[in-house]
């Protein structure tokens, strides 16, 4: 049941917005309904038209920015990539209307069972590494850059929110200095790499399901936080999904394709795959203890406590890396105690 007007001013002004379009865009104003929200203060809804139905985005200021969103929006269209096309739009208000890429994630295709079709998930994600691809041409010339000091900056919601607020566990001063240097390496490994538009959450949710056929191109969305940043971002966004588990055979096949796509297209990544993965895996170290923190912080703070859901898996992931390289030893260990595992003998930092 959609809200009244008394219980939610933004819903009224929205439909009010959108009646000075329905003559134009033949809009069924009747039929508006929610579809989904996210981790940020944006809302959607979908209404009928003319020839099909559309997605209204409700982006609140001061909270959230549309400008971001159109701006990028063009920048994706025009390097060939379905998304949404911004068809009416009001940034003082934070209302746009766009058009409809379908209501079937890749997530959602997923939890269907796409997984069980092996020939069916190779087309749609080696479609998905594709546009990746185009998406990594397309120019990021004055976008935000993704540099190490933003890099450190996001690191801190581990041990602020994970650590400390969702596991209640405060490090001593050896373990924070050893976390400290964790993520100055991490930070500068990915700050050297070569940059390109980085859409930030390439991931199964923010994927659209496409035709099946052999290019099986995805519609992309939620790209309005892209930033100029390390190439190898997205990939491990793609492959090591925060929703979606994949072993490491999988991850690794991906991650192989995508770098035979994007040599193929002359993008900058190095000749050389295996320092490719190694940028590949710290890259996803560097996200998956992000998401780990932004997490904690979106069920402590603001009672989405769905997120929780996927931890194990994000946990998952950064074992599986943290656990392949000795400087990454000192952070097992304090995962280790944080999460109350069992330890090893001869074990410190």
């Amino acid at each position: 049941m959609i809200p009244t007007p008394t219980q939610d001013p933004r819903l009224d002004a929205l439909r009010r917005w959108l009646g000075r379009h329905a003559d134009r865009l033949a809009l069924v104003l009747d039929s508006l309904a929610p579809v989904s929200g996210d981790a940020s203060f944006r809302r959607y809804f979908r209404l009928r038209a003319a020839g099909g139905t559309l997605i209204a985005m409700d982006a609140p200021p001061p909270h959230e920015d549309c400008a971001p969103f159109v701006r990028i929006a063009g920048l994706l269209a025009a390097g060939g990539l379905r998304v949404p096309e911004v068809l009416a739009q009001d940034l003082e208000q934070g209302f746009l209307l766009l058009s409809d890429l379908g209501d079937r994630t890749f997530y959602d295709a997923l939890r269907d069972g796409l997984d069980q079709d092996e020939a069916a998930l190779q087309r749609h994600y080696r479609g998905a590494l594709r546009a990746l691809v185009a998406l990594q041409r397309c120019p990021a010339g004055g976008l935000p850059p993704y540099d190490e000091a933003r890099l450190l900056e996001e690191l801190a919601v581990f041990p602020q929110w994970y650590l400390r607020t969702h596991l209640g566990h405060v490090p001593d001063a050896a373990a924070q200095a050893a976390l400290a240097d964790i993520f100055g390496l991490l930070a500068q490994r990915a700050a050297a790499q070569p940059r390109v538009l980085v859409h930030r959450d390439y991931h199964s949710p923010n994927l659209m399901l496409g035709p099946d056929g052999p290019d099986a191109a995805p519609g992309i969305i939620d790209f309005q936080d892209a930033l100029d940043g390390p190439i190898s971002y997205d990939i491990a966004s793609l492959a090591m999904d925060a929703r979606t588990t994949w072993d490491e055979a999988r991850q690794l096949d991906w991650a192989i394709r995508y770098w035979e796509y994007a040599r193929a297209e002359g993008l900058p990544v190095p000749d050389d795959f295996a320092r490719f993965h190694v940028d590949y895996e710290w890259m996803g170290l560097q996200r998956n203890l992000r998401i780990l923190g932004v997490f904690a912080r979106l069920s402590h703070r603001d009672g989405k406590h769905h997120y929780l859901d996927h931890m194990p898996r994000v946990r998952a992931y950064v074992r599986q890396v943290a656990g392949r390289y000795g400087v990454f030893r000192p952070l097992l260990r304090l995962l280790d105690q944080a999460e109350r595992v069992p330890q090893a003998d001869g074990y410190s930092f």
